[in-house]
């Protein structure tokens, strides 16, 4: 019996109440002509806050395809694929879909090319986004996405989110300028996004030195933020917190147990 596809693993993730990053969506959408956006950073980095927005105003379509551990074997993986691209392509992909449900161990490279020979097809971008790629990250898995990446038509563009840097081509494709590497250092968030999070939209009423203190306590880390703020939300001397936030904050080492020890 065909082992069914779970939908929801295909869908953008809902846009919620975000710090604008105009300077990163312009990188991102100025490099649309690449082969591959790599977006390379820790857990609570706003990797997939980033991302799922600037989807929202591409002309392009895209699809999305939210990775777990069940993926890193092949067939799923491809089964996975090719449904991801029917959310944006779905006249295409039908009897490939049918061969990997049917087929108890298609061969990979066959599979591949009657893919990318669909994606050639279609005059318009094409963007697809693989989330939490780590997870499932084999060399099998990385073969696949390294002949993805070398033979795809150049109206397909790939995004990567991943906390651990992937085995792939990499240096190839930065000395092509096929490439954009985002990484923890550039999405940590500035004072003035610090601001913007705080102040603007959690309406603390933060003073400048206050937000310059919680900012270097948390290095710009994203996650970090909303942490602070939901114990702000219930402090009376915010000043001393701030001054004392750290990484042993309670918040924060529960969100580190099951995000990043676990």
């Amino acid at each position: 019996m065909p082992i069914p596809i779970l939908q929801t693993k295909l869908y953008t993730p809902p846009l919620a109440t975000l710090v604008p990053r105009p300077q990163l969506v312009a990188r991102l959408s100025d490099s649309l002509q690449s082969k591959l956006i790599l977006v390379s950073a820790p857990a609570g980095f706003g990797k997939t806050t980033l991302i799922s927005p600037w989807l929202q105003q591409l002309d392009s379509p895209a699809a999305w395809l939210s990775l777990d551990e069940g993926d890193s074997h092949e067939q799923r993986f491809l089964r996975y694929l090719t449904a991801a691209l029917q959310t944006i392509l779905p006249a295409r992909g039908e009897s490939l879909l049918a061969t990997l449900q049917q087929t108890e161990n298609p061969a990979v490279e066959s599979i591949l090319v009657l893919l990318l020979n669909d994606l050639a097809t279609v005059d318009e971008r094409l963007v697809l986004v693989l989330e939490d790629y780590h997870v499932a990250a084999t060399p099998e898995i990385g073969w696949i996405v390294t002949y993805l990446l070398e033979n795809a038509p150049p109206n397909f563009l790939l995004v990567i989110t991943t906390r651990v840097y992937p085995e792939l081509p990499v240096s190839r494709l930065r000395v092509r300028s096929q490439l954009l590497e985002l990484q923890a250092d550039d999405l940590r968030f500035s004072t003035d996004e610090v601001r913007h999070l705080l102040n603007q939209l959690r309406h603390f009423g933060l003073s400048a030195d206050e937000l310059l203190v919680l900012h270097t306590q948390t290095e710009g880390w994203a996650a970090g933020l909303p942490l602070a703020a939901l114990s702000l939300e219930h402090e009376t001397e915010r000043t001393a917190f701030i001054e004392n936030f750290r990484g042993t904050h309670r918040y924060v080492t529960e969100y580190l147990m099951a995000e990043v020890l676990q």
